[in-house]
């Protein structure tokens, strides 16, 4: 486990870093689309937001939703991942709006630091990557403090 302080610098760093943003993209779009067929459909989307469980737990403590309300929820994100109205979400798609997402938690945290526990083996967390692209450039930009 652990400890990275991130604010909204960190999280937009990240974002407008197009290479690292993009690979990162790249890489979580590609882990999504389990049947590989090049774009995500609303299992393969909803499935990627049950795993943050975001929706399912409030300050982490489970909480009581009704599936029927869950589903429309979820409806909901796809419908907003889905641009084109394909039914699908093609990696553009999926970009455009993850971009949209955490330019979003970058402005709600704003110059405000907060501290983060995480896994060390998770790669798929967003705010862990802007976190480690900002320590590379740190030690990039004063190779002496590595």
């Amino acid at each position: 486990m652990g400890v990275v302080i991130i604010d909204g610098s960190t999280v937009k760093n990240f974002v407008t870093d197009d290479e690292h943003f993009n690979k990162c993209m790249e890489e979580s779009f590609a882990s999504l689309d389990k049947n590989e067929d090049g774009v995500l459909c609303r299992s393969e989307l909803r499935k990627a937001f049950e795993s943050l469980r975001l929706i399912e737990a409030h300050f982490g403590v489970d909480v009581s939703t009704p599936p029927e309300q869950l589903n429309e929820l979820y409806d909901s994100i796809f419908d907003k991942f889905d641009l084109d109205g394909s039914n699908t979400v093609d990696p553009q798609e999926f970009k455009s709006e993850m971009k949209k997402i955490l330019l979003a938690i970058a402005e709600g945290l704003g110059s405000c630091p907060i501290q983060m526990a995480l896994e060390d083996d998770d790669q798929s967390n967003f705010l862990k990557k802007a976190a480690d692209l900002e320590a590379a450039k740190l030690v990039a930009n004063h190779p002496s403090c590595s």
